[in-house]
C-alpha cells in the first residue's frame, strides 16, 4: 500500500525551480498549494489538467505582505486541514555593484526573501505545532554560502535563510517538526538569467558534474528531506551544485 498523501506547500512555484518542485509532489500523488504574484500557464495547466486539478490549489500572492502570507495558509488549511511540509522556495533577485544599489531594490529583494519567508514560516509553523509534526525545507544558494561579486543583498538574504534553518531545527525540534535547507547551484532557470553564452560555459567547465542543474536535481533532495521516514536529520543546508563548491 502507498504512503497517504502530504498536503504540501510550495512557495513561488509558478515558473523555474519552484514549478519544478510541485510537479515532483504533484507526481508523487500529494497535495499541493503554491502562490506567487502571478498566474502562468504552467499554473493553468495544472488547474485544468483531470490527473492534478482537484490536488491543486493556486493562490495569487505577494508574500512580502503578511496579510497574502496569512491568508494563503489559511485557505490551503481550510481546503485540505493541515500542512505537512512547506518548501519555501519564493524570491527575488536584483544583482549590480552594491554602493550603487537603490533603497528600492534593497527593499523588494529583503522583504520577499526574508520577511516573506519568515510570514509563512510562523502561519505554517502553529499549524505544525498543534499536530506535532512536519518538514519545512528553506531553499536557499550557494551565493549564501560563498561571495559573489554584484549579489551583495541576495547573498545577504540566503544566508539569513541559512541562518533560520538551523535557528527553527532547534526551536521545533522537540515538537516533531523537521528544518532543513537546500542551497542550490547554478540552475537552468532563474539562477543563470543574465549570464552570457561564455560565462555558463565556464561554470560548466568548473563543475565536476559537467552541466548546469535541472529543477528535478533540487526537488528529488526536497523529496528526501521531506519523506515521511526523516525524523532525524535536522538543522541541515544541503548543497547541491554538482560539485562546484567542493
Amino acid at each position: 500500500m502507498g504512503r497517504e498523501p502530504r498536503v504540501v506547500i510550495v512557495t513561488g512555484g509558478s515558473r523555474g525551480l519552484g514549478a519544478g518542485i510541485v510537479r515532483s509532489y504533484l507526481e508523487s500523488g500529494d497535495l499541493v498549494a503554491t502562490c506567487a504574484r502571478s498566474i502562468t500557464p504552467e499554473v493553468e495547466a495544472w488547474q485544468s489538467d483531470p490527473a492534478t486539478a482537484d490536488r491543486f490549489l493556486w493562490g495569487a500572492a505577494d508574500l512580502a505582505k503578511v496579510e497574502d502570507a496569512d491568508a494563503f495558509v489559511k485557505a490551503v488549511v481550510e481546503k485540505w486541514g493541515r500542512v505537512d511540509v512547506l518548501i519555501n522556495n519564493a524570491g527575488v533577485a536584483r544583482d549590480g555593484i552594491h554602493s550603487q544599489f537603490s533603497d528600492e531594490d534593497i527593499d523588494t529583494v529583503v522583504d520577499l526573501n526574508i520577511k516573506g519567508t519568515l510570514y509563512v514560516t510562523r502561519a505554517v509553523g502553529r499549524k505544525m505545532l498543534v499536530k506535532r509534526s512536519g518538514h519545512i525545507v528553506n531553499i536557499s544558494s550557494i551565493v549564501g554560502l560563498s561571495g559573489y561579486r554584484g549579489l551583495a543583498t541576495y547573498s545577504a538574504t540566503k544566508a539569513a535563510l541559512d541562518g533560520m534553518t538551523r535557528a527553527l531545527a532547534r526551536e521545533l525540534g522537540s515538537r516533531g517538526i523537521v528544518v532543513n535547507g537546500v542551497a542550490p547551484g547554478y540552475l537552468k532557470t532563474e539562477m543563470s538569467h543574465g549570464l552570457d553564452a561564455d560565462q555558463l560555459n565556464q561554470i560548466v567547465r568548473r563543475t565536476p558534474a559537467g552541466r548546469l542543474g535541472d529543477p528535478e536535481d533540487i526537488a528529488r533532495v526536497c523529496q528526501f528531506l521531506t519523506d515521511p521516514a526523516n525524523t532525524y536529520l535536522t538543522g541541515q543546508v544541503i548543497v547541491v551544485d554538482g560539485g562546484l563548491t567542493s
